[in-house]
């Protein structure tokens, strides 16, 4: 995917920035950076988007995303709303990963906070059980000052590098391939196929708008996102499908029709693909299961 390369304006006094978005970004889309981003969703949920990993987030959680990794957050549509808008309370950390020097690293009692910085490439979903203690620590920094900013970034790095196994979020194959070009036909074709994933969408249609032939647009696809065309539109299905079961609004048979699924038979196949587990054993992880 070629995603529009952000500058984060750097710190005139810090070695670190840290904001906190209490208003929904209405402007939030594709993006990359140089700096690593460690995000804290205080307040927040929607679908979470970095690399080829496609999953809902909701409030409490906690993500480190590396330096040049693509990434995205789409709020839910409540938050946007005019009548009756949801608050929205995201913290969000930017540092290089040098901003403690060369050296500083390869000390031997810096081992963890290294391979979290190493791991952080592929995207790290913080452990819920860690989450509420950095979200913490984040709060913490706003109110510090000097060594103790840095003493308490560190403490968070550490935490994050003493619980990775399991879960960094990119697939291994996944080809981080950028560009600063956010208007490229590659990025036009993402935000057709997220407006209209519940839809049958023609590869005929996405074909125009790269302006190549259908026998051309799966190389293509998969040239510039690093995953082919039918797997992405399925994970964006069923990321969709996941943050619908976890509000629990909806049965099964709505969110099936809701993602795009045409059959109940496939639902539950490439859910199960796409997740490890059924519809139903998804859901049950996070409160009791709705109506089949």
């Amino acid at each position: 995917m070629r995603a529009q390369l952000l500058k984060i304006p750097t710190p005139v006094v810090n070695s670190f920035s840290i904001r906190r978005d209490t208003v929904p970004d209405v402007n939030n889309h594709w993006h990359y950076h140089r700096e690593i981003e460690l995000i804290y969703f205080k307040n927040g949920s929607g679908t979470q988007f970095i690399g080829d990993s496609v999953k809902p987030f909701k409030s409490g959680n906690v993500v480190l995303v590396g330096s040049h990794l693509p990434h995205y957050w789409k709020l839910d549509d409540s938050y946007f709303s005019v009548v009756n808008g949801t608050d929205t309370d995201v913290i969000v950390i930017h540092f290089c990963e040098d901003f403690l020097g060369e050296c500083f690293l390869n000390l031997p009692e810096n081992k963890a906070i290294r391979k979290t910085l190493q791991e952080s490439k592929k995207g790290i979903q913080v452990q819920e059980n860690n989450c509420q203690q950095i979200g913490e620590l984040m709060e913490q920094i706003f109110s510090s000052a000097g060594s103790r900013r840095l003493l308490l970034l560190l403490e968070i790095l550490a935490i994050i590098g003493n619980n990775l196994n399991g879960y960094t979020l990119l697939s291994a194959d996944f080809m981080v391939n950028t560009s600063i070009k956010d208007n490229s036909p590659i990025s036009n074709i993402y935000n057709h196929i997220l407006v209209n994933f519940n839809k049958r969408i023609s590869i005929a249609e996405l074909a125009d708008f790269a302006n190549i032939s259908v026998p051309s647009f799966s190389r293509y696809f998969k040239t510039h996102m690093g995953i082919t065309y039918k797997q992405f539109l399925l994970d964006v299905r069923v990321g969709q499908a996941c943050k619908l079961l976890i509000e629990g609004h909806m049965n099964v048979k709505q969110i099936r029709y809701e993602c795009g699924f045409q059959n109940v038979v496939s639902f539950h196949k490439q859910f199960k693909e796409v997740t490890g587990k059924s519809p139903l054993e998804y859901q049950k992880s996070y409160f009791q299961p709705i109506a089949e």
